[in-house]
């Protein structure tokens, strides 16, 4: 007995589905808690067609989310640096820069009631976030005061810290996301504002209230220093 290939959905459908994904970004992105209703009208659908795609909100949440951490693996495995600490600023600062565009929808993933879904999402990206860190505790270039499990569980909350609270439209905001996370991993505010120094590819062009070039604390981030302090008390040994 021979069976039937599945059949491929029809290119309409497929373009009504991305259709509502990209308007329900957009729309979560305006109100965080826009509506089937408000969505549908977005995508330029009824109520009725979008249900014809996905059963409730939730179910579109979900879609959204696994989307974007696809979206984050893709980056995570295009970072290639064996220096642990240029590859930890470098998929930072990538990461912040997809995650800026749809921040509110970054947010919503990222908050608790999605963060355990959104976690086996990232599956990818978080094992390259925790082999960089490895890497850079076998070498002796970031923390050594505590495993590798829980820098990587630290360095998340930081960057889950800086999509959630950091204004994004900020200028100097991917290079405060980038300087938070490398001072979670153990390097001092100086340590970092030399590293992006001598890999100014990294943040791209400089924007107003960016990294110095003097060498001294940028301007936007008086308490860095202090931050790094605490984050780095003992960190290397």
């Amino acid at each position: 007995m021979t069976t039937s290939a599945p059949r491929r959905p029809r290119q309409d459908a497929v373009d009504n589905r991305a259709g509502i994904l990209s308007a329900a970004t957009a729309a979560i992105a305006h109100d965080p808690q826009a509506s089937i209703n408000t969505i549908a009208r977005s995508a330029g659908l009824s109520r009725r067609a979008l249900y014809g795609h996905f059963a409730d909100r939730n179910a579109l949440l979900a879609e959204i989310i696994d989307a974007g951490a696809e979206r984050f693996n893709r980056i995570a495995s295009d970072v290639t640096d064996t220096d642990a600490q240029v590859a930890l600023a470098r998929l930072t600062s990538l990461l912040w820069q997809q995650a800026a565009h749809v921040q509110v929808a970054a947010s919503i993933a990222l908050d608790d009631a999605h963060l355990e879904a959104t976690g086996k999402a990232l599956a990818p990206l978080r094992h390259a976030v925790a082999a960089i860190l490895q890497r850079g505790q076998n070498d002796g270039t970031l923390r050594t005061d505590v495993d590798v499990t829980t820098l990587a569980r630290l360095v998340e909350e930081a960057a889950r810290a800086a999509i959630t609270r950091v204004d994004a439209t900020l200028p100097e905001a991917r290079s405060l996301a980038v300087r938070t996370t490398l001072s979670m991993a153990g390097l001092s505010w100086r340590e970092t504002v030399a590293l992006l120094e001598a890999h100014p590819d990294i943040l791209g062009a400089p924007a107003a209230g960016d990294v110095a070039t003097n060498g001294t604390a940028p301007a936007t981030a008086d308490a860095t220093p202090a931050t790094a302090d605490t984050a780095t008390a003992g960190a290397k040994r």
